[in-house]
């Protein structure tokens, strides 16, 4: 029996020595062998793509009720007659009027385009409905000096950028595809903050007054002026495309760095020099921007030239950054910094979106786009929720205060970039071509016919 185990032993090993020797360069295409990738990586399908929006969306219509309640009894208002200060917007996971949701407005819109799913639409108009609905009687009580649910405070009241920018920015979208909505009304009372009432430097840039005082803020180019551009296009009016082009050159001024490709997330007027700190998300905020303004911005506009080469600048600084799996950093030129899923989905969608508007070129920035779809999808849960997401953050001067920001799936900051990229997604692969060729994905203007591993552009194989 020894003697018979020893003797099956030997025989295995031989064999597996025999079967490693038939593996060689001269008798196998060890370039086609598989890499074994951390995430997907290939040609995404439609259905996969639309299946990862539409948990998102689910989980978040889930989680977001649209109805008022008072805060005492926590029973639901219907009439509206019976608003008092004690009515507030239910509480769910998520604020309906933050900016965080303004960028959620927008995305499930252009999801609807990309869809023609009415669910996406839908979940915001109901919103959008609520607030139209009761904002006039909220108005009254608060002319009384009552406090009011801080949640409705911002709509009739904005302070900030943030109260008013993103959601009035939607909003607009919203109204050029249906004026019926009856949206104008709060429109026009965030305008009038973005326009006579926000802080700016004396040359007239958006600016705060902390952490330090004059400070200009990166997000804050998405917090205000594509409310602005959008405005000239609901309206006509030539000073809100003029406006808006005035603040992304105000801000390219200070803030792009033109030798990292990069924007610096803060810049103080009081500092010497000023340090550049290129975080992930305040550099979607811009590039949102960029591509908000080119969308509407006339073309004969005599701006239009310069923003667009500042967004491929941008782009070109951006691409550089990426990591083998997709993702970008929470500090874009810190790959040892964590990999962040809000400005990666923001980046997956601009990117492709500047492909499916002409802007940039699909065969040179198709497969950074496609790769960046993967890390995204990989992002977002069994629940629908979205995983890797910095927290709300402020502005600070040295590493370690970004390093170090927490994640949480309850950061609001994702779940309207991820269904925007994925709607963006769906149009890339309707208008391009993407195929593997030798195990690279590899995007091309009309299908090749082939399921060879390795083509010509013609689709034949002989090399």
């Amino acid at each position: 029996m020894k003697r018979t185990a020893l003797f099956l032993t030997f025989l295995v090993c031989q064999l597996s020595l025999v079967m490693a020797q038939k593996v060689n360069d001269a008798n196998t295409p060890l370039h086609l062998m598989k890499p074994e990738y951390k995430l997907s990586y290939g040609v995404s399908k439609a259905g996969d793509v639309k299946a990862t929006m539409d948990r998102v969306l689910h989980y978040i219509a889930a989680v977001t009720p649209a109805r008022l309640i008072d805060n005492k009894t926590k029973k639901a208002i219907t009439d509206w007659n019976n608003i008092t200060a004690d009515s507030w917007l239910q509480q769910g996971d998520f604020r309906l009027t933050s900016y965080e949701w303004g960028v959620t407005y927008s995305a499930v819109l252009a999801a609807y385009e990309a869809t023609g799913d009415k669910a996406y639409r839908d979940y915001a108009y109901e919103r959008y409905r609520l607030l139209r609905d009761i904002a006039p009687y909220f108005r009254e009580i608060y002319k009384t000096n009552k406090d009011i649910d801080k949640n409705i405070r911002r709509v009739i009241d904005p302070h900030a950028l943030d109260d008013a920018g993103a959601v009035c920015s939607s909003m607009i979208k919203a109204t050029l595809k249906d004026n019926d909505l009856g949206l104008r009304p709060l429109i026009d009372s965030y305008i009038s903050y973005i326009m006579n009432k926000e802080y700016r430097l004396s040359d007239g840039i958006f600016a705060r007054t902390r952490p330090q005082y004059n400070t200009v803020w990166l997000d804050d180019m998405f917090m205000g002026i594509p409310a602005v551009a959008q405005m000239g296009r609901l309206t006509g009016d030539k000073r809100y495309y003029d406006e808006a082009a005035r603040q992304v050159l105000l801000f390219a001024n200070r803030m792009f760095v033109p030798e990292a490709g990069l924007f610096r997330h803060g810049w103080v007027e009081a500092m010497q020099p000023h340090p550049a700190f290129f975080w992930g998300r305040a550099n979607g905020w811009a590039i949102l921007t960029l591509c908000e303004v080119l969308d509407v911005l006339p073309a004969n506009h005599p701006d239009r030239k310069e923003i667009m080469a500042l967004l491929q600048a941008h782009i070109g600084g951006l691409t550089l950054r990426q990591g083998k799996d997709g993702f970008w950093h929470q500090l874009l030129d810190h790959p040892e910094t964590y990999e962040e899923t809000s400005c990666t989905a923001i980046y997956t969608y601009c990117l492709a979106h500047a492909i499916n508007q002409g802007w940039i070129d699909a065969l040179a920035f198709g497969p950074t786009v496609q790769l960046a779809w993967h890390a995204v999808e990989s992002a977002v849960n069994a629940k629908g929720q979205v995983e890797g997401v910095c927290v709300g953050t402020g502005m600070g001067f040295d590493p370690a205060f970004y390093a170090y920001r927490p994640t949480h799936v309850m950061a609001a900051h994702g779940y309207g970039p991820v269904i925007w990229a994925g709607a963006e997604m769906l149009r890339l692969l309707n208008s391009q071509h993407p195929k593997m060729n030798d195990s690279a994905v590899q995007f091309y203007p009309e299908e090749i016919n082939t399921d060879k591993p390795i083509f010509n552009v013609d689709g034949s194989t002989r090399f």
